[in-house]
């Protein structure tokens, strides 16, 4: 009886065991299903409103933008969300802290300090190249202007303006200090400082100027070339200065206009644009321009977007673009 019982657990046994393995192994006759091919799936995008950013009314850089990109500012009004920043240190602040938000700056700006990411525009990337050969189109000149003569606080002041417009248009160490600062400029026809200086009307490098304050005034979007070429003057002068910068719109205005003689009268104006038919730059002592500039369209540093064509930041600008997801 106990021998019938084992054998039958034996068989019991082995036919759970065979019905275990059949019901795991695939079927001979049955091919394996083909692997599929790996579907890309689509890079992240953003998503939301888009945060409009823009310059006052008077900024040579806002002038040049809206130019670039075919906004009639007679016909055609901005979009009523925009936010009005009041310098391009304070756009690219202001663009680089919103992930949602886009404007545009110089390109001398410090994209990487403020957290910003430039982009291509109509497919060109903004590169100091790229201006020169006019395949970047969203461009303007930085342009100057000063006092008329006779206007100065001093002869000596007169002459370390002349001096330093010199310095900055025509000498090696002025311009390489503007291109360095991320200016563009023709260096091909530099002269060496020690040669310019000669020709200066009414300057002798031998006079102490140091107690001499040469004042700019004028656009925001000049600052950083400006305050390069000032102190690489510096290194061959010896003299003060004074940067007061609020806007294009005041570089006239505060050297040949209704302010030339207040509280914020300069020696030498600047605007990041050409002066207009209203700005009287003809009586002044010397007006002209000393580098090119490059607006760049800007957003958040982690926005996927790399590019934009002019058509799509025009409907941006207008409000016919709102959202990410349109674009």
């Amino acid at each position: 009886m106990k021998r019938k019982l084992s054998t039958l657990l034996v068989v019991l046994l082995v036919t759970a065991l065979m019905l275990v393995a059949c019901s795991t192994d695939t079927p001979a006759a049955e091919a394996p299903a083909e692997t599929p091919d790996p579907v890309e799936e689509p890079a992240e995008g953003l998503s939301g409103e888009i945060h409009v950013y823009t310059r006052d009314a008077t900024s040579g850089t806002r002038e040049a933008f809206e130019g670039g990109i075919g906004f009639d500012k007679d016909e055609e009004t901005l979009t009523a969300s925009a936010v009005e920043t009041s310098g391009n240190g304070d756009m690219a602040s202001k663009v680089g802290n919103d992930v949602n938000g886009i404007g545009y700056v110089s390109l001398t700006t410090d994209f990487a300090a403020n957290n910003l990411k430039p982009l291509n525009f109509e497919g060109v990337e903004p590169t100091i190249e790229n201006v020169l050969s006019d395949d970047y189109s969203l461009k303007r000149p930085f342009s100057y202007v000063t006092r008329a003569a006779g206007d100065f606080e001093s002869d000596e002041a007169e002459a370390l303006t002349r001096a330093f417009i010199a310095f900055i248009t025509e000498s090696e160490e002025g311009l390489s200090a503007v291109d360095g600062a991320g200016g563009i400029v023709d260096l091909s026809s530099a002269k060496p400082w020690s040669e310019v200086a000669e020709t200066v009307d009414g300057f002798d490098p031998a006079t102490d100027y140091s107690g001499i304050t040469l004042r700019t005034r004028g656009s925001t979007s000049v600052d950083k070339t400006l305050k390069a070429a000032l102190e690489a003057f510096q290194a061959e002068v010896a003299f003060e200065f004074n940067m007061d910068h609020t806007g294009s719109g005041d570089g006239f205005k505060r050297v040949l206009g209704e302010e030339k003689d207040g509280a914020n009268a300069g020696d030498i104006g600047f605007a990041s644009r050409k002066f207009g038919d209203n700005e009287t730059v003809s009586d002044g002592m010397l007006s002209g321009e000393y580098c090119q500039d490059a607006v760049v369209v800007v957003v958040e540093s982690s926005n996927p977007l790399s590019e934009i064509t002019q058509q799509q930041i025009h409907d941006i600008i207008v409000g016919q673009l709102t959202t990410w997801e349109e674009l």
